[in-house]
């Protein structure tokens, strides 16, 4: 049972399920809703909505290159154990408008404010230059960002954001959470799953890497080769 003092958001989105075929090129995901008062008015106030859409979470390794004897190479590494797949957050203000640092690293909103979880083991200078290094790479694919004013808000009640899916996103169960923020404080937040899978030929071929990963490596091989071979004995008729 519901407080009948508090506010309640009511979200949705534009689709439950992303289907990722070969003509994939990404995607863009409504997320609407209603936030529903007590006794049905808004306050006299302006408050605030986040959306946030957040991938599954995934260990990764970013490795740091330099130029030595005029060669690129791996010149260090470090392992975060759980950072998200896809980050995308949008807010009707900018973030740091809205809420204290504090809170917003308890409710992980903006890009700044995400818990990577860095392995250990290394000096807080090396941990920030790489999670500095992991934000700007990701930000770059279009898979981490973050949009200031990015939520419209009609009539104090209503609110829509558009959140784009780049092409290479990562497949999985997706968690779509909205958040009511009024005076620096989140005051009622709610969530939505959204499924993003491969479809198709994608599907069979994620399948047979995931559960037959000998025959998949073999086959590339023997693919790799033959095309190889075609493309050799094709030199050689035309030269």
């Amino acid at each position: 049972m519901m407080a009948a003092d508090k506010p309640v958001l009511v979200p949705d989105v534009s689709a439950r399920q992303v289907q990722i075929r070969y003509s994939f090129n990404g995607a863009q995901l409504l997320l609407f809703g209603a936030v529903v008062y007590p006794g049905g008015r808004p306050p006299d106030r302006q408050v605030d909505i986040a959306v946030v859409l957040r991938g599954p979470v995934q260990p990764i390794l970013v490795r740091e290159k330099e130029k030595i004897a005029g060669v690129w190479m791996n010149a260090d590494s470090n392992r975060f154990r759980s950072a998200p797949s896809f980050y995308a957050v949008a807010s009707s203000r900018p973030i740091r408008d809205l809420l204290d640092e504090r809170t917003a690293a308890i409710y992980e909103l903006g890009l700044h404010e995400l818990q990577l979880s860095p392995g250990g083991g290394a000096l807080p200078e090396k941990e920030r230059r790489f999670e500095a290094g992991l934000l700007d790479l990701r930000s770059r694919q279009g898979l981490y960002s973050e949009s200031p004013h990015g939520v419209e808000i009609t009539g104090g009640v209503l609110y829509r954001a558009v959140i784009t899916i780049p092409s290479q996103v990562p497949v999985g169960t997706y968690t779509a959470e909205t958040f009511l923020i009024d005076r620096h404080k989140v005051i009622a937040a709610a969530t939505r799953d959204i499924q993003i899978n491969k479809s198709g030929f994608e599907r069979y071929v994620a399948l047979a890497a995931r559960r037959h990963r000998l025959v998949y490596g073999l086959s590339c091989v023997l693919l790799s080769l033959g095309l190889g071979w075609a493309a050799a004995a094709a030199f050689r008729r035309r030269f």
